[in-house]
């Protein structure tokens, strides 16, 4: 149902940028203010800034053009690059060029996961500051103690939590929006500031360092918008758009007027204008209300980069991992141990180097505008390979990217107040996707090499394999051709063949999704020796047992028990050579060591344990 998808994406979609009233505006004011004093033309500058950044980054950018583009229902920056099939560029091409670009904003996303239930969940506890100034000392504690419960929960799987995400998220709206009207009673002159003239006035009249400060904490507002995206295949394009205009740019516009309201009658609530916005007898309930709304908001960014993970993964651009499905009906309930404790270590981290929320804003923002800013660059590549104008697109991305451009320009300024943070965490994860990727392509390079053609396994099967052992062998091979070398190992040392002999590979395509009907290829290469290639999205789990299940059920192997077959596997040990065109060999080494310590073949492809031989390689790189 529609009403139900668009109660999930305000719960999912809508976590993050739901928080940011409660550091945004406040951030924003205080860099705005001048010698300490904030002045009424600087409030109303500020709120005019942060509105119509909501509507032309998040309303017009994201919610009516960036959701257009799609790719079969999904989205999001791997989205975008398979759409624009630049994984299997050659190098030296603008489409190699690209993916090194896609690749970085694929690892800002991680930067981000970082820093979001960071600043998210220290600004929501140190709402009781407001009330109990002594309990400062206690913030961080109870922060940490926060965060390490929400990683901690991510192995049980959050699917009864996922199922209240919503209903929750509307209350926490309901009440931003309350709040907001509340405000808005005490200084309904704040209104004026619905006029752009404002936030252009302001920005251009004042000293360039403040007005780069401003729009840097301004830009707090609208982080988390990237999720529309990012989230469209969970919930489609209708049900994103209704939740954020009907529920979302209402109530957090009404906040913040609300807060500049505020401000206005009280300049002194700068210290932390969201809790002061309500009633003394409301602040606790309050604080706890955010809590839960920003630990919401943190599980929608810790899901978010579990599955960036997964797919990351199955496009090649990282070593595979263990991941682990947590339930069967829920959208996205996925477990990827190692990245969940790295992160933790990220936020944590943060946590404790920062302190506070206001030490955090100087962290937070500068990788989402870049992100933003590839999105946007991307986005418009993928719009004129569908055949818009060019100029058209030109002019309109053109227009926002110059938007992005500024915005990150201006986060820029705070790189050494703590910028430096997300983007050294997405340089290094940038890192180790080009090495992976270029590693793989190495061993495939020299995969080929050590290969024998088809031919010369037919003449094997024919001539030297005079008898076969009975039963059926499943060799698992890397490429959609060639004899697998795991093949070869054992047809060198044992001089035999099985009576049936499937070469299987798995293919991830472009696609997020390839259906059952198109699951299975299966071509005959002589008698006895068949060649299965299994068809999976880049949002799907490839499962070498369930696909040759499929396809005999299917009718298109035939006369096999799964049961009862031996599955081949190869496990290559990478030797880094100076002497050998490559990487830098400390490069190689690095990824020798991630593969070393990848998910091994036969857990990742799901093949049954009790029936896996392993053949060992040496490849040298």
């Amino acid at each position: 149902m529609p009403l139900a998808t668009t109660l999930g994406a305000l719960g999912v979609v809508y976590g993050d940028i739901g928080t940011s009233p409660l550091y945004a505006l406040k951030e924003a004011a205080k860099a705005g203010a001048r010698g300490g004093v904030l002045a009424p033309d600087t409030i109303m500058g500020v709120v005019s800034l942060i509105l119509w950044a909501l509507v032309l980054i998040i309303s017009i950018k994201y919610a009516v053009l960036i959701l257009r583009a799609d790719n079969r229902g999904e989205g999001g920056i791997v989205a975008l690059l398979a759409l624009l099939h630049a994984r299997n560029a050659q190098p030296g091409t603008w489409r190699a060029h690209l993916l090194v670009v896609g690749l970085v904003g694929a690892a800002l996303l991680y930067g981000d996961g970082a820093i979001t239930p960071a600043i998210s969940v220290l600004s929501a506890i140190e709402g009781l500051k407001v009330d109990a100034p002594a309990l400062a000392p206690a913030v961080v504690p109870i922060t940490i103690v926060i965060l390490i419960g929400l990683f901690i929960m991510q192995k049980k799987g959050t699917g009864f939590i996922g199922r209240i995400f919503g209903p929750v998220m509307l209350g926490w709206f309901v009440v931003l929006a309350a709040l907001g009207i509340h405000g808005i009673a005490k200084a309904p002159g704040i209104l004026a500031a619905l006029s752009p003239l404002y936030a252009f006035n302001f920005l251009i009249h004042g000293d360039i360092h403040t007005s780069f400060a401003i729009l840097g904490a301004a830009f707090l507002a609208v982080t988390g918008g990237e999720a529309m995206y990012a989230d469209m295949g969970h919930f489609g394009r209708l049900p994103i758009r209704l939740a954020w205009f009907v529920v979302c740019l209402p109530a957090l516009v009404l906040n913040y007027f609300g807060q500049g309201a505020l401000l206005i009658t009280d300049p002194s609530a700068i210290e932390n204008p969201f809790f002061q916005l309500s009633p003394d007898w409301l602040h606790y309930p309050l604080v706890a209300f955010a809590a839960v709304a920003t630990v919401i908001a943190s599980q929608a960014i810790i899901s978010g980069v579990f599955s960036l993970t997964q797919q990351s993964i199955q496009l090649g651009f990282l070593p595979r991992m263990h991941i682990r499905h947590t339930t069967s009906d829920a959208i996205g309930q996925i477990y990827v141990p190692l990245v969940n404790w790295l992160l933790a270590a990220g936020t944590l981290g943060a946590v404790l180097a920062f302190g506070t929320s206001d030490a955090l804003a100087g962290a937070y923002g500068i990788a989402v505008s870049l992100l933003m800013a590839i999105t946007t660059l991307l986005a418009a590549l993928v719009a004129i390979q569908w055949g818009y104008s060019p100029v058209l697109v030109i002019a309109v991305n053109g227009f926002f990217f110059v938007i992005d451009a500024i915005f990150f320009a201006a986060n820029s300024v705070k790189l050494f107040e703590g910028g430096w943070f997300p983007l050294l965490l997405a340089g290094f994860v940038a890192f180790l996707m080009l090495t992976w990727r270029s590693g793989v392509k190495l061993v495939e390079r020299a995969r080929a090499k050590l290969r024998q053609p088809e031919e010369d396994l037919i003449e094997t099967a024919v001539n030297r394999c005079h008898s076969r052992l009975p039963g059926t062998a499943v060799f698992l091979a890397s490429a959609p051709n060639g004899v697998p070398l795991a093949l070869t190992q054992f047809v060198k040392h044992n001089h035999v063949l099985h009576e049936r002999v499937l070469l299987a590979t798995v293919q991830i395509e472009e696609s997020p999704r390839i259906a059952d009907e198109e699951r299975a290829k299966v071509h005959e290469i002589s008698p006895g020796i068949t060649r299965v290639i299994l068809h999976y999205g880049f949002m799907q789990y490839p499962t070498v047992y369930e696909g040759l299940k499929l396809a005999c059920q299917q009718g298109k192997l035939q006369g096999i028990e799964l049961g009862e077959v031996t599955y081949y596997v190869g496990r290559e040990s990478i030797i880094p050579r100076e002497n050998i065109p490559g990487m830098w060999v400390w490069r190689e080494g690095v990824f020798a060591f991630l593969q070393r310590n990848a998910e091994r073949t036969a857990a990742f492809f799901d093949v049954p344990t009790g029936q896996v031989v392993e053949f060992g390689t040496e490849i040298e790189i």
